[in-house]
Parts: structure tokens; C-alpha cells; sequence
């Protein structure tokens, strides 16, 4: 096996005997000079095929501790699940039980009623996906609210192969009108350059969609977070002046009303993109 470009001290981008690229995880594997030849296999702890570019930003984010304990997690239920897992699902998700872990350590707790709608139809990931929060109270000593299984499990119905149809394809022209418009106000109001290629845009998109998908059908966020939600609009005064532009923009245009709950919600996200997109300057 070759290793032919570096990502961090433990994690490499590598070239196997067929000439596949891949990205595989082992200790000091980025220490040397590269390109070099590792000879011996037995050191390499995990190995990820087919992963798209835009992914491996996330492996300098996201604490290996939580992308090794998501795949096992996964390996673990794949049995139960009604769809093939694949390696951007390990990260992507990754990426959310971290964000997860984070907003419980700040004592932000969000309660979505509709896991319980989701359960009807999918029963196999929600019940899959209860084994994650368990094992993430486990393993990181974090105690989750039963309701933090909806974000967990979305993750995986995004996973499947769905056909999409008329009334689909609709729906998807329109969220696209939204989060157009919505990213045009956050560059706009925050004066900065969102780069839509990237997995940090692709993260903040689905937030968008998810949130006018609840307003739409009436599934508001539920939380206890309200004190907190001034809080944080004391903290990040710009991006919450941002996200009161942006739920302008939906009220005039859209006639859609955003409880403080989905604003709280949406600051923390819209701060998140923010933040990363400038430490990519």
C-alpha cells in the first residue's frame, strides 16, 4: 500500500495494490515523508473506499474517537437496518453525534416530538438508531434525551434509495428557492462566502430542509431552552440580527413563522457554517 498524501498524524489518503484510492486510519501513519510504501497491513486500524472529497475535511474535525465508535455502532446494527451503510454515512453521521455531544455538554437539549410519527414508518432505523443513544451514553458519558434519536435516524432514512416523484421533485425546486435565498442573506448580512461544494454546506442545507419541513407539516421543535435561546442571542448578536433576517424573509415571502425554539435551533447552525467557512479563508 501506498500513502501518498497526509490528512493528519493518524489518518492518510492511500493508493491499495489494485490502485484504488482509499483513506485509512493507523497511529503516526502521517509522520513520514510522502509518497512512501507501508509494507506492514497489520498496523493500519480501518480503512474507508469511495470517499468523496468534499468528506475528508470532516477527518480533521471530527475526534477519531467518535468516526471509530460510529462504524463500529453501525457494523453492529447493519443487520437490522433495511439499507446498506456506506463510508460518507460514517462520517456524516459522525459528524452529527458530534454536534449531538456538544450541545449536550452546553446543556442544549432538543425535543422533536415526530420520532414518534418517524417510528411508523420506519421502525428498523428508529429502533437501530435507539441502540445509538444508548451506546453514546455509554461510551461517552453523555445522557441523551430519548428524542435526540429523530436527528440520529434521519441520517439513516437519507441513506436509502428513494425514487423521487413529481410531487417530490416540486418540494425539492422549492427548498432549493428557500436555501438559495436563506445562504444569499447569511453572506449578505455576514459578509462572507459560503462555499456550496463543501460538507459544511451540504450539513447546513439539510438543517434548512428539515426545518421547513416541520413548519409545513406543524412539527415544531419542543424544547426547554428558551432562557438559554437569550442567551445565545446575546453571544452571537450578529448571527442572530442574520437569522432575524432570514425569518423575515420567510414570514414575508413564504408565510412561514418561526418559533424562538427553531431560532435558537437555527443560530446554533448558522453559526457553525459561519465559523467553519472562515477558518477555511
Amino acid at each position: 500500500m501506498i500513502v501518498i498524501k497526509k490528512i493528519n498524524n493518524n489518518v492518510a489518503v492511500c493508493r491499495d495494490n489494485n490502485g484504488r484510492e482509499l483513506v485509512a486510519f493507523s497511529k503516526g501513519i502521517g509522520f513520514p515523508t510522502m509518497p512512501y510504501e507501508l509494507t506492514d497491513l497489520r498496523k493500519i486500524e480501518r480503512t474507508f473506499y469511495n470517499i468523496g472529497v468534499q468528506y475528508l475535511s470532516l477527518l480533521n474535525e471530527i475526534p477519531y474517537e467518535i468516526i471509530q465508535f460510529t462504524a463500529d455502532e453501525l457494523q453492529l446494527i447493519q443487520d437490522e437496518l433495511p439499507c446498506e451503510t456506506y463510508a460518507s454515512l460514517v462520517f456524516t453521521l459522525s459528524d452529527h453525534i458530534a454536534f449531538v455531544i456538544e450541545r449536550a455538554q452546553k446543556g442544549i437539549y432538543v425535543k422533536m416530538p415526530s420520532v414518534y410519527e418517524l417510528e411508523l414508518s420506519y421502525s428498523h432505523e428508529v429502533k437501530a438508531e435507539r441502540h445509538f443513544v444508548a451506546a453514546i451514553r455509554r461510551r461517552f458519558r453523555v445522557k441523551l434525551p430519548k428524542s435526540e434519536v429523530q436527528g440520529i435516524v434521519m441520517h439513516l432514512i437519507n441513506a436509502r434509495e428513494r425514487s423521487k416523484t413529481d410531487e417530490a421533485q416540486g418540494m425539492e425546486q422549492f427548498n432549493e428557492e428557500i436555501l438559495d435565498e436563506t445562504t444569499r442573506i447569511i453572506e449578505e448580512e455576514l459578509h462572507i462566502k459560503v462555499q456550496k461544494g463543501t460538507f459544511n454546506y451540504a450539513r447546513f442545507a439539510t438543517h434548512v430542509q428539515y426545518l421547513v419541513d416541520r413548519i409545513f407539516e406543524h412539527r415544531p421543535i419542543d424544547t426547554d431552552n428558551l432562557l438559554l435561546y437569550r442567551s445565545v442571542q446575546e453571544e452571537y448578536t450578529e448571527v442572530s440580527d442574520c437569522v432575524d433576517k432570514i425569518c423575515a424573509y420567510y414570514k414575508e415571502t413564504w408565510k412561514l413563522e418561526l418559533s424562538e425554539e427553531e431560532k435558537l435551533y437555527l443560530i446554533l447552525h448558522v453559526n457553525r457554517v459561519c465559523s467553519r467557512e472562515e477558518n477555511n479563508d
